[in-house]
């Protein structure tokens, strides 16, 4: 593993998901979000706090940046923006459905159009964190001191 390769990924991928985050969850579709909050709606904040979204924008951002990385071809924007769209869709779709299934926060119908943002959210990322690391050599691994 490639672990230079892996940290500049992640720092890339989390400054694209948290700047496209809020321009498409909060900006966007955040009109969408605000009129389908389920009977919970008192659970939600009236401004969100920062630093959980970028701790979780840089989980994010390494899980994504693992799914490029592990592409057996050569990195292309394309093919990480496909692998970002995926892991994206099937993560969300997952957490989405289980908060559904467990809470009354949201309805289904967020449930629904969230994972499917993911698909734009998420791609965007997997084709940045491609394209950076496409101009990053392979041996350009962190090594221990000697």
């Amino acid at each position: 593993m490639d672990m230079k390769r892996l940290v500049i990924g992640t720092i890339v991928g989390g400054i694209i998901l948290y700047v496209m985050g809020y321009v498409i969850f909060e900006l966007a579709a955040g009109d969408f979000y605000a009129a389908n909050r389920g009977p919970a709606s008192d659970a939600f904040r009236d401004a969100p706090t920062q630093w959980p979204l970028v701790v979780s924008a840089l989980g994010y951002a390494a899980l994504i940046t693992l799914g490029v990385l592990s592409a057996e071809r050569g990195l292309a924007v394309a093919r990480g923006a496909i692998i970002g769209a995926i892991i994206g869709f099937l993560a969300w779709l997952q957490a989405d459905l289980v908060f559904y299934s467990y809470t009354t926060i949201r309805p289904l119908v967020v449930s629904i159009v969230d994972p499917l943002l993911e698909i734009i959210h998420a791609g965007i990322a997997g084709a940045v964190i491609a394209a950076v690391l496409a101009r990053v050599p392979k041996g350009a691994a962190i090594r221990p001191a000697e």
